[in-house]
């Protein structure tokens, strides 16, 4: 029998449900009624549905002029650039053959763009990195829009790209989906160097060969990026709400185990097609109980603050309205299980091996801090997902998670947490709201009263930096970063001047209407303020020289300016020219249309 759950996981998932209850309702008819009675195909006229299956081999086509055996669509990610991305051109031969074997016909419907954050920083680039997940969600309705399908396994890891295919498939909510990932990249040299290395070049104190010959050796081969950033959170998410299968996501590329979850997932999506049965759509899969769980294990294991905007933009596209405060009230209830870079020196893959998904998951429902009665892909409820998989001979098999961890130093139990509350929070005050990630953030730092310094770009911040201008207590305000403005760039660069001015001794601390991410580090930021400066919001009345106080703890980021004086502030004005040049311009519209970081910063909702 299951523990009772917690009362405030219950208390936020009523009222997640009260609040969503009119979309909500409108997305679950909707997808109810193109579900239908039989699979869509069936209605094509029979010149489309020729069209269909023209490139297909003789017992395909027989197969899918009938309604008898399911049709699964794969919509993949891969290139060869992103190395996370590099196994997944294997997976569509080896997920047909499956499929087969389990009386379906799966076909290729469709590529999205999958762009690496790691290569764009602080490139122009990077201003469509968040844009790319909404149009990856449209690319992957695109590829879903052909009416062919009974259900669909969508390859992708990183960033932007498994939220974009998430929102894009709730667009056919009707459907079962997988989602299926690649792994991570061996362990490389170990984070603390690598960061060490990073501030030293900061300084001047490493040539750029140094700093390139570290990076490589952390960046190295085929598989995810083995820190804790928005790619590996991507897994974590998709496995406890429901959508991997029990254990897939952080075992390597290249392995007889991997090759044997990659074509069990294949199996696994016939098996939950309305033919077949348990008929699971992804639509009813994603309600507030899921989006609940995807909160407290992006808490409880210091996860990339990207998924403030992103879980918030994949729970729209299932009619659910999840917000901060949501957020603010789990992470005061979601104690801190890991310690996994940037929030600690191990990687994913010493916490795989320390028990990973299947022992935290099996902690934290013991512990009444997720849902076990929800619906995924793996069977009934959550309890599946206790269990890791194994090879046993060639036959692919699940045994339950160690009981205890297998380093503490890196993964524990709710009863002895590495802290009681969860990585993020958020603060307000009269300089808007922001999301604040704490986890790798020292006690002793996470209160900042100091001069602001204002910055239009971190390039400006970072000549500063170089020129020897930042040597003192300050507040690094670096604003013009929203969506609006130029489309919410990651700022990364800031992170090693300053840590080399809070080594020094300074108080230091970084607001921005831009992003960080999972990789955001050891000095407080508050970051995705909003409203953003473009749109008028309150970091475009701060001045050099005006006290901010950021109190990471109360939950306080204001400025210490008289009210009146402020509001009567003549707000900077954006930059006067759109961004053009590497693809810019072509997002135009994309600026024009998008919602605030609150709202998931997308164009969609």
């Amino acid at each position: 029998m299951s523990p009772p759950l917690h009362p405030v996981l219950e208390r936020v998932t009523r009222r997640i449900a009260a609040r969503s209850a009119p979309r909500r309702s409108a997305y679950l008819a909707r997808i109810r009624a193109a579900a239908g009675e039989s699979p869509a195909r069936t209605a094509l006229g029979c010149a489309n549905l020729a069209h269909g299956f023209a490139a297909c081999g003789p017992g395909e086509t027989l197969a899918l002029r009938g309604a008898v055996r399911p049709n699964i669509a794969i919509v993949s990610a891969y290139n060869d650039l992103l190395s996370a991305h590099q196994p997944l051109g294997a997976y569509p031969d080896l997920l047909k053959r499956a499929v087969a074997e389990a009386g379906g016909v799966a076909q290729f419907a469709g590529g999205v763009p999958a762009m690496c954050d790691g290569i764009t920083q602080g490139r122009a680039g990077m201003e469509l990195s968040l844009f790319s997940r909404d149009l990856i969600a449209m690319a992957t309705a695109v590829a879903l829009a052909h009416d062919m399908f009974d259900g669909a396994l969508l390859l992708g890891v990183c960033d932007k790209i498994v939220p974009g295919l998430v929102a894009g498939a709730l667009a056919f909510g009707h459907l079962p989906v997988i989602l299926v990932p690649a792994g991570p990249m061996p362990s490389g040299l170990p984070n603390a160097e690598k960061a060490r290395v990073r501030k030293l070049h900061a300084e001047g104190k490493a040539t750029r060969e140094e700093l390139l010959d570290a990076e490589a050796a952390s960046y190295h081969a085929p598989g995810t990026c083995t820190f804790y950033g928005t790619a590996n959170s991507n897994q974590l998410l998709m496995e406890v709400m429901g959508l991997h299968l029990p254990g897939a996501s952080f075992v390597p590329p290249g392995t007889g185990l991997r090759d044997a979850l990659t074509a069990e997932a294949g199996r696994r999506i016939v098996e939950l097609t309305a033919r077949r049965g348990p008929y699971t759509p992804i639509g009813e899969v994603l309600d507030e109980k899921a989006f609940v769980n995807g909160v407290v294990a992006l808490l409880a294991t210091g996860g990339s603050t990207n998924h403030t905007l992103h879980l918030v933009a994949m729970a729209a596209a299932a009619g659910l309205e999840l917000t901060w405060d949501d957020f603010a009230d789990l992470s005061a209830v979601a104690p801190q299980l890991t310690r996994v870079y940037p929030n600690g020196t191990a990687d994913v893959n010493h916490f795989h091996a320390a028990g990973g998904t299947a022992f935290l998951i099996g902690d934290l429902l013991d512990a009444g801090l997720l849902h076990a009665d929800v619906r995924t892909v793996g069977g009934t409820g959550l309890e599946p997902y206790r269990a890791a998989p194994v090879l046993d001979g060639d036959a692919l098999a699940w045994r339950p998670a160690p009981a205890t961890s297998g380093d503490p130093a890196v993964l524990r139990p709710v009863a002895d947490p590495f802290a009681a509350e969860g990585g993020l929070r958020m603060v307000d005050g009269n300089l808007g709201r922001a999301v604040v990630k704490v986890s790798a953030v020292r006690p002793e730092h996470r209160v900042v009263e100091a001069p602001a310094r204002v910055f239009g770009s971190q390039e400006e911040m970072l000549h500063a930096f170089t020129a020897g201008e930042l040597d003192g207590d300050l507040v690094a305000v670096v604003r013009m970063q929203g969506p609006r403005a130029n489309g919410m760039p990651e700022l990364h660069r800031l992170t090693p001047p300053l840590a080399v001015l809070q080594d020094r001794g300074h108080r230091v601390a970084l607001v921005t209407d831009g992003r960080m991410s999972g990789a955001s580090g050891a000095v407080p930021a508050a970051i995705h303020v909003s409203p953003e400066a473009a749109a008028g919001g309150p970091l475009a009345r701060l001045r050099d020289g005006d006290m901010i106080r950021f109190d990471a703890d109360k939950g306080v980021l204001e400025a210490l300016v008289d009210a009146a004086e402020f509001a009567a502030r003549r707000p900077a004005e954006p930059p006067p020219d759109a961004p053009t040049g590497t693809g810019r311009e072509l997002f135009e519209v994309f600026r024009r249309a998008v919602g605030p970081a609150e709202r998931g910063a997308g164009v969609l909702a």
